[in-house]
């Protein structure tokens, strides 16, 4: 018989592409997108980081995307698998520019079974095509065994 807290978790986690209950450490797992200058334009209305150097194109015509723009792909991943973060460090090593096709590279560095939850901590990576690092950093947190966990 399924524990109860389980069928609550498959229930809550029904739209989740990652299986909660396989996280182990090692796991990769990887996120692409390629941003458009008229993302950072919005992000930097939302965020009111409206400096020149985000909203001036450079000679190819790119827009420098924000730091925590670039840092919302490691933040999709762990939102695959309902990843509530308690800390997140980055290391913002180069910038990133609109039009470039970025790769987000997740690994599991932990996981600890707890009555409700599993504390998780991550180490992510963001390059660029040809492998060129831009970002990188580490999160940990929990993802709850129950939807009513979260509050």
């Amino acid at each position: 018989m399924v524990p109860y807290y389980q069928i609550e978790v498959i229930r809550y986690h029904l739209r989740v592409s990652i299986d909660i209950f396989k996280l182990k450490a090692g796991d990769r797992h990887v996120h692409e997108r390629t941003f458009t200058a008229d993302e950072v334009r919005l992000f930097a209305e939302v965020s009111g980081d409206r400096g020149a150097h985000h909203l001036t194109p450079d000679a190819q015509g790119r827009l420098m995307l924000h730091g925590l723009l670039t840092a919302t792909m490691p933040t999709k991943l762990g939102g695959d698998m309902q990843f509530v973060a308690r800390d997140m460090h980055f290391d913002f090593v180069k910038p990133a520019f609109s039009g470039e096709k970025l790769t987000c590279l997740g690994i599991v560095a932990t996981v600890v079974a707890q009555r409700s939850r599993l504390k998780v901590a991550f180490s992510f990576t963001i390059t660029r095509d040809g492998g060129e690092v831009v970002l990188q950093g580490t999160s940990s947190g929990s993802i709850y065994r129950k939807s009513e966990a979260v509050t």
